[in-house]
């Protein structure tokens, strides 16, 4: 199944999904040199979102989460793509500094029709993800 999203970060990648309903701010959320999510309470706690397509609703925190994303791409701990329902500022130019294929606004629910783990692959440049 192909659904037609908006393009926010160019590139393509594919990978297992990792869905989050709950916001993600990388700055004291993400550890850069694990890739494991570590703020407490939230609901991907000590999981690793290195190579995955990471699907949560947008970002949230200080703009420095941008370079936080860019230090996982170093440490190739990075998610492989990244999917929000609504992008904001931080994310999408977190995602674009590290390359990181990002889309949002998808014209379906992605949270109804992906499953944890259900492989993936995003074209950020088409504006594309094929479930």
């Amino acid at each position: 199944m192909m659904i037609k999203a908006r393009s926010i970060s160019r590139g393509t990648a594919s990978g297992e999904a990792l869905i989050s309903t709950a916001s993600i701010g990388f700055l004291g959320g993400v550890n850069p040199e694990t890739g494991i999510v570590m703020e407490k309470g939230h609901p991907l706690e000590g999981k690793n979102i290195s190579g995955k397509v990471l699907i949560f609703p947008h970002g949230k925190g200080s703009t420095v989460g941008s370079y936080v994303m860019l230090q996982l791409v170093k440490n190739n701990k990075a998610p492989a793509a990244i999917i929000n329902t609504s992008a904001e500022p931080i994310i999408a130019v977190g995602a674009i500094i590290s390359k990181i294929p990002m889309v949002d606004k998808a014209e379906k629910d992605i949270y109804k029709l992906v499953k944890d783990g259900q492989k993936l692959e995003v074209d950020g440049t088409k504006g594309m993800i094929k479930i």
